[in-house]
């Protein structure tokens, strides 16, 4: 069996003395794990780092066999993100969070959001709000997607300023005075498409908290297990450079 793939590198592991186990997000084929023989050669290595793109081959006599990788490097972004701690933590939260997915379980719109992130890693401005969106997308391809178009009390698009942490639905500011202090914040960027704008700290910091909770209480608490820790990293990165508490 044999198929060819765009992948993006989000985790490598050692496998005997001169190999590794390579793992990438592919558009087609989806989180994936392949052998790759002389991984750990000088030559190689720069190479096999997460948050490069390649193309790969895999093949392996049965689909279920954990298989080989031919890699073809063909974006490197280790020098950029050497350069930023906000950045390697950035990729490490992207890798942690594609693992929510089930192996070879394709999600073509997620590839490209990572792929998207990790074109845009060094832009310090608008990495924040690429990864809150990203958190969104993972609990919506997850099946616990936060609906944000309409208020779930009224039915109005307008002046919609809150999420119910019940049902992951809007609240309009209007419906939801009475009880915001039992509501989050829904920070304005998320109701509207990414731009080139940065928005301000404190709804990066609302977006994130708003996506933290819904990511605990429906994707890594049920499985017993803590957010990444590049996510608290990059937002302490984060917070010191914007001046909130992370």
């Amino acid at each position: 069996m044999e198929w060819r793939d765009e992948g993006l590198i989000i985790g490598v592991k050692k496998h005997g003395e001169t190999s590794v186990i390579l793992e990438a997000m592919t558009r087609a084929h989806g989180r994936h794990l392949g052998l790759v023989r002389g991984g750990r050669s000088k030559r190689m290595q720069p190479y096999l780092q997460a948050g490069n793109s390649a193309e790969i081959v895999w093949r392996a006599r049965l689909d279920e066999h954990l298989g080989m990788f031919a890699v073809e490097p063909t974006i490197l972004r280790t020098a950029r993100l050497m350069a930023s701690a906000e950045a390697l933590h950035a990729v490490g939260l992207v890798s942690g969070l594609l693992r929510l997915i089930a192996e070879r379980d394709p999600h073509p719109g997620l590839f490209e959001t990572a792929t998207l992130i990790a074109d845009h890693i060094d832009d310090a401005e608008g990495l924040p709000q690429l990864l809150v969106r990203f958190e969104a997308a993972i609990l919506a391809e997850a099946g616990f997607g936060l609906d944000l178009a309409r208020c779930a009390a009224t039915g109005s698009a307008t002046d919609l300023a809150y999420v119910s942490p019940k049902s992951g639905r809007a609240v309009s500011k209007a419906a939801g005075e009475p009880y915001k202090g039992r509501l989050l914040p829904l920070p304005a960027f998320l109701r509207y498409e990414p731009t080139t704008e940065s928005p301000p700290p404190g709804d990066i910091r609302d977006g994130f908290r708003l996506t933290e909770f819904f990511l605990m209480r429906d994707l890594f608490g049920p499985r017993g297990l803590a957010l990444p820790q590049a996510r608290s990293a990059y937002l302490a990165e984060l917070a010191k450079r914007s001046g909130w508490s992370a």
